[in-house]
């Protein structure tokens, strides 16, 4: 279990880096709160180990608007997001 705790904190430190806003931050934060209740109520799973997964999951999904869309910003603060074909696509 104790790769997973640190894979979970890796993803969630990494996604964070990327991010210009506080949309990642603050999804981890809440996924790290129910993780630990979760953590405390599942019998198997301690606290600690339910609010690292919670902060990853959190942290993805912050990063994620709800068209499923990846934001970042450009070296003039500029929003955009990046289609399979690797096109930009700027908020109006």
């Amino acid at each position: 279990m104790k790769p997973l705790i640190l894979l979970s904190a890796v993803a969630a430190l990494s996604l964070g880096g990327c991010e210009t806003d506080n949309k990642v931050v603050r999804g981890a934060a809440i996924g790290a709160a129910g993780g630990a209740v979760a953590g405390a109520v599942i019998p198997g799973l301690s606290a600690v180990e339910g609010a690292a997964i919670g902060a990853a999951g959190g942290a993805v999904v912050g990063a994620l608007d709800k068209d499923g869309h990846r934001w970042y910003r450009d070296d003039r603060g500029r929003e955009y997001w990046v289609d399979k074909d690797g096109n930009r696509h700027y908020r109006d």
